[in-house]
Protein backbone atom coordinates (compact mmCIF):
# COMPACT_ATOMS: atom_id res chain seq x y z
CA UNK A 1 0.00 0.00 0.00
CA UNK A 2 1.37 3.36 -0.86
CA UNK A 3 2.03 5.96 2.07
CA UNK A 4 -0.65 8.02 0.22
CA UNK A 5 -3.34 5.49 0.07
CA UNK A 6 -2.28 4.88 4.11
CA UNK A 7 -2.76 8.73 4.91
CA UNK A 8 -6.33 8.26 3.01
CA UNK A 9 -7.06 5.67 5.46
CA UNK A 10 -5.22 6.45 8.63
CA UNK A 11 -7.76 7.11 11.60
CA UNK A 12 -7.16 6.75 15.25
CA UNK A 13 -8.13 3.10 15.58
CA UNK A 14 -5.23 2.59 13.14
CA UNK A 15 -2.80 3.81 14.60
CA UNK A 16 -3.58 2.40 18.32
CA UNK A 17 -4.26 -1.03 17.17
CA UNK A 18 -0.20 -0.56 15.26
CA UNK A 19 0.85 0.66 18.61
CA UNK A 20 -1.10 -2.19 20.33
CA UNK A 21 0.15 -4.99 18.02
CA UNK A 22 4.39 -3.67 17.83
CA UNK A 23 4.05 -3.31 21.70
CA UNK A 24 2.83 -6.66 21.93
CA UNK A 25 5.87 -8.08 19.95
CA UNK A 26 8.67 -5.69 21.20
CA UNK A 27 7.21 -4.58 24.52
CA UNK A 28 6.05 -0.57 25.15
CA UNK A 29 9.39 0.48 24.15
CA UNK A 30 8.89 -0.89 20.39
CA UNK A 31 5.74 1.16 20.11
CA UNK A 32 7.79 4.83 20.01
CA UNK A 33 5.95 7.33 17.60
CA UNK A 34 8.52 6.65 14.65
CA UNK A 35 7.97 2.46 14.83
CA UNK A 36 4.02 3.17 14.73
CA UNK A 37 4.53 5.56 11.28
CA UNK A 38 6.92 2.94 9.63
CA UNK A 39 4.41 0.18 10.21
CA UNK A 40 1.91 2.13 8.84
CA UNK A 41 3.82 3.48 6.05
CA UNK A 42 3.35 7.04 6.80
CA UNK A 43 5.31 9.77 8.46
CA UNK A 44 5.83 10.25 12.07
CA UNK A 45 4.05 14.19 11.34
CA UNK A 46 0.90 11.92 10.07
CA UNK A 47 0.44 10.62 13.60
CA UNK A 48 -0.07 13.75 15.45
CA UNK A 49 -2.90 14.19 13.70
CA UNK A 50 -4.71 11.57 15.19
CA UNK A 51 -2.88 11.25 18.75
CA UNK A 52 -1.39 14.32 20.20
CA UNK A 53 1.44 12.43 21.55
CA UNK A 54 2.92 9.69 22.86
CA UNK A 55 1.91 9.60 26.30
CA UNK A 56 -1.61 9.94 24.77
CA UNK A 57 -0.97 7.25 22.17
CA UNK A 58 -0.44 5.02 25.72
CA UNK A 59 -3.48 5.90 27.25
CA UNK A 60 -5.50 5.16 23.64
CA UNK A 61 -3.74 1.56 24.10
CA UNK A 62 -4.21 0.41 27.57
CA UNK A 63 -7.85 1.88 27.32
CA UNK A 64 -8.15 -0.45 24.26
CA UNK A 65 -7.24 -3.57 26.04
CA UNK A 66 -8.92 -2.61 29.05
CA UNK A 67 -11.75 -2.66 26.74
CA UNK A 68 -11.46 -6.23 26.06
CA UNK A 69 -11.86 -7.41 29.75
CA UNK A 70 -14.97 -9.18 30.80
CA UNK A 71 -17.90 -7.13 32.07
CA UNK A 72 -18.10 -7.03 35.53
CA UNK A 73 -20.62 -9.45 36.90
CA UNK A 74 -23.71 -7.98 39.23
CA UNK A 75 -24.72 -10.40 41.23
CA UNK A 76 -23.42 -12.64 43.89
CA UNK A 77 -21.34 -12.50 46.92
CA UNK A 78 -18.72 -9.32 46.77
CA UNK A 79 -15.63 -11.44 47.17
CA UNK A 80 -16.51 -13.18 44.18
CA UNK A 81 -17.33 -10.49 41.89
CA UNK A 82 -14.38 -8.67 42.82
CA UNK A 83 -12.18 -11.80 42.67
CA UNK A 84 -13.74 -12.66 39.21
CA UNK A 85 -13.34 -9.01 37.86
CA UNK A 86 -9.66 -8.71 39.20
CA UNK A 87 -8.87 -12.28 37.90
CA UNK A 88 -10.51 -10.84 34.32
CA UNK A 89 -8.22 -7.62 33.95
CA UNK A 90 -5.41 -10.20 35.03
CA UNK A 91 -6.24 -12.07 32.13
CA UNK A 92 -6.10 -9.08 29.90
CA UNK A 93 -2.41 -7.93 31.06
CA UNK A 94 -1.67 -11.27 30.49
CA UNK A 95 -2.13 -11.02 26.63
CA UNK A 96 -0.63 -7.73 26.76
CA UNK A 97 2.54 -7.30 29.45
CA UNK A 98 3.17 -4.25 28.16
CA UNK A 99 0.08 -2.63 30.08
CA UNK A 100 1.50 -3.59 33.16
CA UNK A 101 4.26 -0.48 32.70
CA UNK A 102 1.82 1.51 31.19
CA UNK A 103 -0.71 1.31 34.18
CA UNK A 104 2.37 2.40 36.53
CA UNK A 105 3.24 5.08 34.14
CA UNK A 106 0.08 6.74 33.82
CA UNK A 107 -0.81 9.80 36.29
CA UNK A 108 -4.37 10.30 35.82
CA UNK A 109 -6.63 7.44 35.47
CA UNK A 110 -8.70 6.93 32.56
CA UNK A 111 -12.79 6.69 31.98
CA UNK A 112 -12.44 2.74 31.58
CA UNK A 113 -9.82 2.47 34.39
CA UNK A 114 -11.72 4.20 36.77
CA UNK A 115 -15.10 2.33 35.28
CA UNK A 116 -13.03 -0.60 36.41
CA UNK A 117 -12.44 0.60 39.58
CA UNK A 118 -16.17 1.76 40.36
CA UNK A 119 -17.06 -1.90 39.46
CA UNK A 120 -14.89 -3.04 42.33
CA UNK A 121 -16.29 -0.24 45.58
CA UNK A 122 -19.98 -1.26 43.94
CA UNK A 123 -19.59 -4.65 44.58
CA UNK A 124 -17.94 -3.65 48.03
CA UNK A 125 -20.68 -1.64 48.55
CA UNK A 126 -23.92 -4.00 47.70
CA UNK A 127 -21.64 -6.25 49.64
CA UNK A 128 -21.96 -3.81 52.48
CA UNK A 129 -18.77 -2.63 53.08
CA UNK A 130 -19.22 0.95 54.90
CA UNK A 131 -16.95 3.66 52.42
CA UNK A 132 -14.28 3.46 55.07
CA UNK A 133 -13.40 -0.04 54.60
CA UNK A 134 -13.67 0.43 50.98
CA UNK A 135 -11.11 2.87 51.08
CA UNK A 136 -8.69 0.79 52.77
CA UNK A 137 -9.39 -2.20 50.74
CA UNK A 138 -8.54 -0.06 47.35
CA UNK A 139 -5.41 0.33 48.75
CA UNK A 140 -4.25 -3.08 50.33
CA UNK A 141 -5.06 -4.48 46.93
CA UNK A 142 -2.86 -1.84 45.13
CA UNK A 143 -1.73 -3.13 41.85
CA UNK A 144 -3.59 -6.55 42.44
CA UNK A 145 -6.87 -4.60 41.42
CA UNK A 146 -5.32 -4.93 38.02
CA UNK A 147 -4.11 -8.47 38.32
CA UNK A 148 -0.15 -8.25 38.78
CA UNK A 149 1.81 -7.97 42.08
CA UNK A 150 4.64 -5.68 42.13
CA UNK A 151 8.10 -7.96 41.48
CA UNK A 152 10.49 -8.55 44.72
CA UNK A 153 13.88 -8.44 45.65
CA UNK A 154 15.65 -11.87 43.75
CA UNK A 155 17.24 -14.19 45.40
CA UNK A 156 20.59 -15.15 44.51
CA UNK A 157 21.07 -17.81 41.89
CA UNK A 158 22.88 -20.46 42.68
CA UNK A 159 25.76 -22.39 40.55
CA UNK A 160 25.07 -24.92 38.32
CA UNK A 161 27.67 -27.10 39.65
CA UNK A 162 27.78 -29.34 41.85
CA UNK A 163 30.30 -28.26 44.39
CA UNK A 164 29.51 -24.69 43.68
CA UNK A 165 25.91 -25.32 44.61
CA UNK A 166 26.82 -27.25 47.79
CA UNK A 167 29.17 -24.36 48.97
CA UNK A 168 26.57 -21.71 48.44
CA UNK A 169 23.82 -23.18 49.99
CA UNK A 170 26.04 -23.82 53.35
CA UNK A 171 27.11 -20.06 52.95
CA UNK A 172 23.27 -19.54 53.09
CA UNK A 173 22.35 -21.47 55.59
CA UNK A 174 24.48 -19.98 57.77
CA UNK A 175 23.70 -16.64 56.94
CA UNK A 176 20.29 -17.12 56.48
CA UNK A 177 18.74 -19.81 57.79
CA UNK A 178 14.83 -18.97 57.42
CA UNK A 179 15.25 -18.59 53.74
CA UNK A 180 16.98 -21.70 53.29
CA UNK A 181 14.66 -23.49 55.37
CA UNK A 182 11.68 -22.15 52.74
CA UNK A 183 13.77 -22.75 49.96
CA UNK A 184 14.34 -26.80 50.66
CA UNK A 185 11.54 -27.98 53.18
CA UNK A 186 8.94 -26.31 50.97
CA UNK A 187 6.71 -28.91 48.61
CA UNK A 188 7.40 -26.76 45.51
CA UNK A 189 11.04 -26.05 46.41
CA UNK A 190 13.58 -25.98 43.31
CA UNK A 191 10.53 -25.54 41.11
CA UNK A 192 8.94 -22.55 39.21
CA UNK A 193 6.25 -20.89 40.51
CA UNK A 194 3.01 -20.81 39.37
CA UNK A 195 2.03 -17.41 38.85
CA UNK A 196 -1.20 -17.44 38.79
CA UNK A 197 -1.79 -19.61 41.52
CA UNK A 198 0.73 -17.41 43.92
CA UNK A 199 -1.74 -14.55 42.80
CA UNK A 200 -4.76 -16.14 43.83
CA UNK A 201 -3.43 -16.76 46.94
CA UNK A 202 -2.42 -13.37 47.74
CA UNK A 203 -5.50 -12.12 46.18
CA UNK A 204 -8.07 -14.40 48.05
CA UNK A 205 -6.25 -13.71 51.67
CA UNK A 206 -6.94 -10.26 50.82
CA UNK A 207 -10.61 -10.81 50.40
CA UNK A 208 -10.83 -13.12 52.85
CA UNK A 209 -9.36 -10.52 55.73
CA UNK A 210 -11.39 -7.77 54.47
CA UNK A 211 -14.82 -9.78 54.67
CA UNK A 212 -13.80 -10.99 58.12
CA UNK A 213 -13.10 -6.93 59.02
CA UNK A 214 -16.71 -6.44 57.77
CA UNK A 215 -18.38 -8.83 59.64
CA UNK A 216 -16.21 -8.04 62.65
CA UNK A 217 -17.29 -4.22 62.10
CA UNK A 218 -14.22 -2.69 61.64
CA UNK A 219 -13.86 1.00 61.56
CA UNK A 220 -10.50 2.63 61.06
CA UNK A 221 -8.38 4.45 63.77
CA UNK A 222 -8.67 8.51 65.09
CA UNK A 223 -5.26 10.05 64.81
CA UNK A 224 -3.47 8.75 67.27
CA UNK A 225 -6.10 6.42 68.82
CA UNK A 226 -6.27 2.32 67.56
CA UNK A 227 -8.85 0.81 65.54
CA UNK A 228 -11.48 -1.73 66.20
CA UNK A 229 -9.55 -5.42 65.70
CA UNK A 230 -10.71 -8.65 64.17
CA UNK A 231 -10.77 -11.38 67.05
CA UNK A 232 -7.74 -13.49 66.29
CA UNK A 233 -9.15 -17.59 65.97
CA UNK A 234 -8.94 -19.47 69.20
Amino acid sequence: MSSVSSRRHLDRGRVVDTAIALADESGLDGASMRSVSEALGVTPMALYKHVANRAQLIDEMLDTVLKGMAPPVASGHWTARVRGQILAARAVLTRHPWAKGAIESRSLASDTALAHMDALMAAMFDGGLSADLVHHAMHALSTRMWGFNRDVLPTPTLPEDAEGRRRAMAHYAGMYPAIVRMATASPHAGVDCDEDAEFAFALDLLLDGIERLRVTGWTSPEPGGTSARAPMPS
